[in-house]
């Protein structure tokens, strides 16, 4: 029973593989495609905040958003100390742990003021690609993935799930106390 359990939860996991997805256009536009295999819109590429509150997004993006609440203590320590970072997220607009976190980390950014033009978002395919090889180089296994950089170098980042709250490990990677995601030992 605990094996069918664990085949189940690596199945269902954002870092699993299925169908590659149809490609994006070259100018690096996001585009959604349609898996027709299991029906579920995807984006692929960079995109944005605002693509996210359009449909078939919308629903689960707004819901996320809307309805998290930070914790007060681990947003001052982040409104203190995240502009000094870019991120990056690789995210699967197809993936459970996409759509839980990425509505929470943009209501975070937005309630501490960060520069949102320091943000640069990717969809990627169930292969954890894009047409354009955006993952290249990023050691991508899982999404989402945030990935904090400062001075042009990766600090650290989140995978996946938090190992407190979202809120609670971005604290500790942007206030550098040692964050460890939830897939290092």
């Amino acid at each position: 029973m605990s094996l069918y359990i664990l085949i189940l939860a690596f199945i269902t996991s954002c870092g699993n593989l299925g169908e590659p997805a149809k490609t994006a256009d070259k100018d690096l536009t996001p585009v959604t495609v349609q898996n027709s295999k299991e029906q579920q819109d995807m984006l692929i590429g960079k995109f944005t905040k605002e693509d996210l509150q359009k449909p078939p997004y919308e629903s689960w993006f707004k819901s996320g958003y809307d309805n998290f609440k930070p914790s007060a203590e681990a947003m001052e320590t982040i409104k203190n100390n995240i502009s000094d970072y870019e991120i990056m997220i690789f995210m699967g607009t197809w993936c459970g742990d996409s759509k839980r976190e990425v509505p929470k980390l943009l209501k975070i950014l937005d309630e501490v003021g960060y520069d949102l033009s320091n943000l640069t978002m990717v969809g990627v395919s169930r292969n954890k690609t894009t047409p354009e090889k955006l993952e290249e180089g990023w050691d991508l296994n899982r999404v989402p993935s945030i990935i904090f950089i400062k001075d042009g170098k990766e600090i650290n980042r989140f995978v996946e799930y938090p190992k407190e709250t979202i809120e609670e490990d971005i604290a500790k990677i942007v206030s550098e106390q040692g964050y460890k995601h939830s897939y290092l030992n």
